[in-house]
């Protein structure tokens, strides 16, 4: 029996493995480096373990001081998580060779199924169809797609789409891939493109391995799940049995232990499917499938590794179940990181099973949390299950839509705009539409946003004075003329203070305080919620607005400038807090718009940085291996006269 299990994880995962734990009376010992100190799981744990460090390569890929951490807390178990060390057969025998229960699949099983090319050929040989690429590709073979052999979660993979770029893109996937899983191994295979992502969820003891239905994670950007549901829905049921089927031969045919996931490339034209993988791990959105069958999945891994047999009777409760990854990150899919000034999500239950129709939210973060840029961009999972599939997309999109998330930029409003597209309502997503999509552009910000906002600032300010507090925010002695707040990228908002409140434009009248705004228009009374923050490296003041539909983050325009503000032209700034990994140009070099200036790192994703225009790069300041700041000067490029 396992009595105090260590989690090689962090995060949102080691949260939900140590929920699970405490049920069951199993103590629990969390790993973490410097910059998660001070996040949710280490504070849940029983006991903490220091990895000195922030980089994955110096903390969570490192096994000796896994297994020493191990050592030192006294633990009789390893549970891997997911990402990082999960699906790494050295690991795992490393685990069992220091006399610890490994919570996984044997390390025979992760090795043959790690090898991409090899778990194809196993695939095969237990009748699975497969998708093939030739050695040597011509034009014809295009698109292809170049994968990384071990890992995941679209990092190390590339589109490639002609001939002359496929060299390029697969040393792009080597070195990414190398940075996230400490493997640069790839391997090309044809790319379908209007083929939908499903998978189905296996589990296996000693005796027998059996299917726990499909899951759709059709809905993806850059290669990485955004949404993900149980069942695949509109998946005609004859296929859906093949598909299960397919995936116990599989399990059975290597001796699978415990929980996995076998995903396929299904294509609805010719109602057909494809091996993809094998994900010897639980996977991110195992949450839906625990949803829908009334198990806890993490439960029978435990029971699995203590020598258990699975129950004879697996439940199955029904419905539909989806799931949602917030992640920090702006429309354009670039990672933020930040303090998170406020996180709230609204949830029925979290890290565990719904007794009956709710939202659950497993979460990695708190208000008051930094999101560093070394690691993943995740913060949360959100999930609803419902009897049905549109009860569930309703009450999901009223989750989010109520969801309080300030300080950091994230996903929450694309994620509703996905999940009432009708594309997505009626069922009829592919892994290639969220991006292929028209974009929605900019949202236009509802001018009471603005006019909230600006109230919401004059009353901090009145809110703060120590003297005269009688007289009206804002009063002036020339009662003609209103006062004016700007936010960036906005038109100036008027208003004048009164005794009574606040008054717009003669019509809207406002009462407000720090924290909300009530809005009176025809008749009808809108409440905006609010915080104000004053960021630390910048000193202007911030304010986020929580409309009825939106919540909108508005930086106030100081009055007076300082000119050292300012920057070149030219100037290359950096997109988000990162590391830079390569500098491929050096002062006095022409360059051309589009060419590659450096290569910066954050959240386990590499980014290029290049020329806005044909020039000469005048300055670089800065090398590998710096650590740079959102908006840092990293590059100058002078406009030649003909750029």
């Amino acid at each position: 029996m396992i009595s105090r299990l260590l989690v090689a994880n962090r995060g949102e995962i080691a949260r939900r493995v140590f929920t699970t734990c405490r049920r069951l009376g199993i103590e629990t010992v969390a790993v973490h480096s410097d910059a998660d100190a001070g996040l949710p799981f280490v504070a849940e744990a029983d006991h903490a373990v220091r990895l000195a460090g922030n980089a994955p390569a110096d903390t969570y890929l490192r096994i000796d001081l896994l297994i020493d951490a191990a050592r030192r807390a006294g633990a009789d178990a390893i549970h891997p998580g997911y990402g990082f060390l999960s699906e790494n057969a050295d690991f795992a025998r490393a685990v069992v060779d220091a006399g610890l229960t490994w919570v996984g699949p044997p390390p025979e099983a992760i090795e043959t199924m790690g090898d991409k090319v090899r778990a194809k050929e196993v695939a095969e040989t237990a009748g699975v169809p497969v998708l093939s690429a030739p050695d040597s590709p011509t034009d014809a073979d295009f698109p292809l797609l170049v994968k990384a052999s071990a890992g995941g979660g679209g990092r190390g993979m590339r589109v490639v789409r002609s001939l002359d770029r496929l060299d390029a893109e697969i040393e792009a996937a080597r070195a990414e891939a190398a940075s996230a899983f400490g493997d640069g191994t790839v391997f090309v295979e044809p790319y379908v493109e209007a083929g939908r992502h499903v998978e189905v969820q296996v589990f296996a003891d000693a005796d027998t391995a059996v299917a726990l239905g499909t899951r759709d994670c059709s809905v993806q950007r850059r290669h990485q799940k955004v949404v993900e549901e149980a069942p695949a829905p509109g998946l005609p049921a004859e296929t859906e049995r093949a598909m299960c089927e397919a995936a116990e031969r599989l399990a059975r045919g290597i001796g699978y232990r415990g929980a996995g996931t076998v995903e396929f490339l299904y294509d609805p034209a010719t109602d057909r499917f494809f091996f993809l993988e094998m994900n010897t791990r639980l996977q991110v959105e195992h949450p839906v499938t625990e949803l829908v069958r009334g198990l806890d999945l993490v439960e029978l891994q435990l029971g699995v590794a203590e020598g258990a047999g699975l129950p004879g009777d697996l439940p199955l409760r029904g419905g539909h179940a989806i799931e949602v990854r917030l992640y920090a990150e702006d429309a354009s899919y670039t990672p933020q990181s930040g303090r998170l000034v406020t996180f709230d999500l609204p949830a029925d239950g979290r890290f565990g099973l719904l007794p009956s129709s709710g939202v659950r939210v497993d979460s990695g973060f708190a208000s008051g949390d930094e999101v560093s840029t070394f690691y993943d961009a995740m913060l949360a999972k959100v999930m609803a299950w419902a009897p049905t599939r549109e009860q569930a997309v309703r009450m999901l999109v009223a989750a989010l839509r109520r969801a309080r998330i300030h300080g950091v930029t994230t996903n929450r409003d694309q994620l509703v705009e996905i999940l009432t597209d009708p594309v997505f309502v009626g069922g009829e997503m592919t892994t290639t539409w969220l991006e292929s999509r028209p974009s929605p552009g900019s949202t236009t910000i509802d001018r009471r946003t603005l006019v909230a906002g600006a109230l919401m600032l004059a009353a901090d300010d009145a809110a703060r004075r120590t003297v005269q507090q009688g007289v009206p925010a804002a009063w002036r002695n020339v009662p003609s003329q209103p006062q004016r707040t700007t936010f960036e990228g906005h038109e100036p908002v008027e208003w004048w203070g009164t005794r009574d409140g606040f008054v717009v434009d003669g019509a809207i009248v406002l009462e407000a305080s720090p924290v909300h705004a009530r809005l009176e228009v025809d008749g009808v009374t809108v409440r905006y919620d609010g915080l104000i923050d004053t960021p630390r490296t910048s000193g202007t003041r911030e304010v986020y607005v929580d409309g009825p539909v939106r919540s909108v983050r508005l930086r106030e325009v100081p009055r007076f400038t300082d000119p050292a503000d300012a920057v070149a032209s030219g100037s290359l700034l950096a997109p988000m807090p990162g590391t830079v990994v390569a500098v491929k140009v050096e002062a006095g070099r022409e360059v051309a718009a589009g060419d590659v200036v450096l290569v910066l790192e954050a959240m386990k994703m590499q980014h290029t940085v290049t020329a806005p225009h044909d020039g000469t790069v005048t300055k670089i300041n800065v090398e590998p291996g710096a650590q740079v700041a959102s908006g840092e000067v990293l590059a100058v490029v002078d406009q030649s006269p003909g750029g």
